[in-house]
């Protein structure tokens, strides 16, 4: 399996960390990082982006037009945007394909391949949820990282295993990073 996994310029880059960690032997990954999400990485992690880089199969820069990923021609079965800013979250809802993001983005769209959007942003304003519903109805999978509490976490990792167990479903990919209900 291929998938596309880019991190852009909000709150939550923990769980595109974990989620390469857990794919990094379970899939080809490629890895897409916006300029803000260079810092906010520093900013919340405490560690280079370049640490983030190396959970990768291959890494290209958000301005690289001449990556492999931003032809319809290169297969790939995924994309994950994780976290998903607004601002990005807008570009591919109304096709603007400014970076290379929004184009793997855009090429998901066109070509009917799995989109995950998870956005991180709260309280949603009307923009937000019309660009959110316009890209469900276009297929895209959006997926805000909202824990669950049934399966009582007993710290921030569970928290995170959870939304990023959720994302593996979505992709299926068999997990057991968190407790399912019915299982608790």
């Amino acid at each position: 399996m291929k998938i596309i996994v880019c991190i852009t310029g909000a709150s939550g880059v923990i769980y595109a960390k974990r989620l390469l960690e857990v794919l990094k032997d379970r899939a080809e990954v490629n890895l897409i990082i916006s300029n803000s999400a260079k810092k906010i990485i520093k900013e919340e992690l405490d560690i280079d982006w370049k640490e983030i880089k190396k959970l990768a199969t291959d890494y290209y820069e958000n301005d690289d037009f001449f990556s492999p990923l931003a032809s319809g021609s290169n297969k790939f079965d995924a994309v994950v945007v994780v976290p998903c800013s607004m601002k990005t979250l807008s570009a591919i809802a109304n096709g603007y394909s400014a970076n290379l993001i929004v184009r793997v983005c855009d090429i998901a769209l066109k070509e009917r391949r799995k989109l995950i959007i998870m956005p991180r942003e709260m309280p949603f304003n009307s923009i937000h949820l019309e660009n959110m519903l316009k890209l469900s109805n276009l297929g895209a999978i959006v997926m805000p990282p909202i824990p669950a509490f049934y399966n009582k976490p007993k710290n921030v990792n569970d928290i995170i295993n959870f939304v990023v167990g959720r994302v593996l479903d979505i992709l299926g990919i068999d997990n057991s990073l968190f407790k399912r209900w019915g299982t608790v």
